[in-house]
């Protein structure tokens, strides 16, 4: 009789672990496994401390053009002596470096926060550069009892090398993210970028590439081994508008620009409103711990219109932003000046 018990408690037993080691099977064949694959980038440029390092993106951010328009993507700063891939926005981040959004709030390369308003209807030089201009067309309004405009940042115009590009908001009376509010022009003929996120429009000598980070209003253009700029249309809001008192009129929303510049290499006596704050040894005027520190400059850097390079301080010449080029590819060997009429492909060397 205890025999037979014992068997019984015994076959109770294997029954229970049988059923219990089945459920965590069925448990783990349930649960599906995703392998991240992550990529590889690679600085190409020759002056880049991390030239032909191969760098693996992060699992956070595998990817530089994820499927996900909010999602982070991978990035290398190709000119920074620490060769990482980090995640980060594609959109313009306002509280970062380089920074020009709002009435408008500057965060300068020294990490400084100050105010230029300039005037409504008036073009100012952000950045100026022998191989770099950045202009930029101030919108505004002046309220009844203002000694100044508010004024924010409706369009910028960029030259480089013997090119002209921009972008502009264009004025809408109201705001609907449904409707394209940016445009642009190359070589100052009217220039369609592909609607979709992803989608992109690349020069044809490959300098200049704009790719959309969102399905419309929100773009990054990258001129090769200048500069890269993160754009992004916005409304004056009606909460900032109560906030601020901007008395902003009901037939304009008042649609401007967002922006954050990555400059890649800018000459020490780089100028501009922006520009001048990634000088080496410059000295911010902005008042610290006053809530909005506000510089001036307008007569130094108020151009003619937002494709010139006339301001006082303006520093643009694409002669000399060559000749620096062709010194640096010199002494990197990329250029051969030894006479061959292959290699320089009608660049004439001379000593």
């Amino acid at each position: 009789m205890k025999v037979t018990n014992i068997y019984c408690l015994l076959i109770i037993f294997l029954v229970c672990v049988t059923s219990s080691s089945l459920t965590q099977a069925r448990s783990k064949s349930s649960t599906k496994v995703i392998a991240v694959h992550a990529e590889t980038r690679t600085c190409f440029s020759r002056r880049s401390p991390c030239f032909l390092h191969r760098l693996t993106c992060p699992r956070q951010c595998p990817s530089s053009h994820p499927k996900d328009p909010k999602a982070k993507v991978c990035y290398i700063d190709c000119n920074s002596p620490i060769c990482k891939a980090e995640c980060r926005n594609r959109k313009p981040n306002c509280s970062g470096r380089g920074a020009a959004c709002l009435d408008p709030r500057f965060i300068g390369g020294d990490g400084i926060v100050f105010y230029f308003h300039g005037k409504s209807k008036q073009h100012f030089s952000l950045v100026s550069d022998p191989n770099l201009q950045i202009n930029a067309h101030f919108i505004g309004l002046r309220p009844s009892g203002r000694t100044r405009d508010y004024t924010w940042i409706q369009a910028l115009g960029i030259l480089f090398d013997s090119h002209a590009l921009s972008l502009e908001a264009t004025p809408a009376a109201s705001w609907d993210e449904q409707v394209e509010h940016l445009k642009f022009s190359y070589d100052r003929q009217q220039l369609n970028v592909p609607k979709g996120y992803s989608s992109s429009w690349t020069s044809a000598n490959e300098n200049l590439k704009i790719e959309r980070t969102e399905s419309r209003n929100s773009v990054i253009v990258t001129i090769q081994e200048i500069a890269e700029i993160s754009v992004t249309v916005v409304p004056v809001t009606k909460e900032d508008d109560r906030i601020h008192n901007y008395q902003i009129p009901p037939n304009d929303c008042f649609a401007h620009l967002e922006v954050q510049f990555r400059f890649f290499e800018l000459s020490p006596k780089v100028e501009g409103v922006l520009g001048r704050t990634y000088q080496p040894d410059f000295k911010n005027p902005a008042k610290p711990g006053v809530a909005m520190p506000v510089v001036g400059g307008e007569d130094r850097y108020r151009t003619s219109s937002l494709l010139s390079a006339d301001c006082k301080s303006c520093l643009f010449s694409p002669v000399v932003g060559l000749n620096q080029d062709l010194d640096s590819m010199k002494d990197l060997g990329i250029l051969d000046c030894r006479g061959s009429t292959i290699i320089g492909q009608g660049i004439v060397c001379k000593n």
